[in-house]
């Protein structure tokens, strides 16, 4: 019950992390989104190898470098969760918090349906009727926007691509990320680089205080990541399927509250239409799971 409760509070706080991402970029300020997801990706890497050495899982990072198929899958990893970070960067920095939270909230559906695009994996009727919900969800907002809301479906296809690629990885979280940042480190390093010899760089140029800021990056990305780490191992997938909520709520808030985004008519339907796909491809998922776990123990019974 103990590690159970913990393994809650530790989901929680990655979550609500997460969440809180849109009060921290804009404190990077006045470096742009590139800039920004250059430092992310460097200060990562050096922060994740820190990390890989501290947890002793040097010999899994060198197992998943030995290993040609993962470690092709972790480059394509690489290039999806370094676009996802810096539309992410882009979003939050250029009013559109609470577009960053509708990709977060179709997040979960995106990544069903590429599973039966790409996997072959069979959906439930309730499911595909949420699905169909949602992209209605989407056609309004379309219409609420004036523009395809390309900032949720970028972070939406980016993030679902993403967890598609690490499933069929099947690494570790610690050495994988630590492997992904590597990866792109060399590309983050060269456009840092040619942004300072051209003088556009805003990396100490905003004083000590700004340039430090910015090395913070890795740890902002490893620690709501090792929270989560800790979690997964805990508790069920279905309470972190309840808990990962957390995280578009909290923006959506941020961007309605806080940064007073603009919120008519038509995107407050599209968010109901949202909201109403995921509870019920979440009352669809919780009924599954108790199914499959009532066939188990009649199994194991007879």
């Amino acid at each position: 019950m103990a590690e159970s409760r913990r393994g809650v509070l530790l989901g929680t706080a990655a979550y609500l992390m997460w969440g809180a991402f849109p009060l921290y970029f804009p404190l990077l300020e006045p470096a742009g989104a590139l800039e920004m997801l250059g430092h992310r990706v460097v200060w990562s890497a050096l922060t994740m190898t820190i990390v890989v050495v501290a947890l002793h899982q040097v010999t899994a990072l060198r197992a998943l470098l030995a290993d040609r198929r993962r470690t092709t899958l972790l480059v394509a990893a690489a290039a999806t969760i370094t676009v996802n970070w810096g539309v992410y960067i882009y979003g939050v920095t250029h009013g559109r918090v609470v577009e960053t939270a509708l990709g977060y909230y179709i997040n979960p559906l995106v990544t069903v349906l590429l599973g039966v695009l790409v996997l072959g994996e069979r959906m439930r009727r309730l499911q595909w009727i949420a699905l169909g919900i949602a992209a209605t969800a989407v056609v309004v907002l379309t219409i609420g926007y004036g523009r395809l809301p390309w900032v949720a479906i970028v972070l939406a296809l980016s993030f679902g691509s993403y967890g598609l690629l690490k499933k069929t990885a099947n690494a570790g979280a610690v050495p994988s990320l630590t492997l992904e940042t590597l990866f792109m480190a060399p590309v983050a390093l060269g456009y840092l680089a040619l942004l300072g010899s051209s003088g556009n760089a805003d990396f100490g140029a905003h004083g000590l205080s700004h340039a430090l800021l910015l090395t913070t990056t890795g740890v902002v990305t490893a620690v709501p990541l090792l929270c989560f780490g800790a979690a997964a191992t805990r508790i069920p997938l279905t309470t972190i399927g309840l808990l990962q909520y957390l995280t578009p709520t909290l923006q959506f808030l941020l961007g309605v509250l806080y940064f007073r985004e603009d919120m008519p008519a038509a995107r407050w339907a599209g968010f109901v239409l949202v909201w109403i796909a995921l509870a019920m491809f979440t009352f669809e998922a919780l009924r599954h799971r108790r199914r499959q776990l009532r066939l188990t123990v009649a199994a194991a019974v007879g």
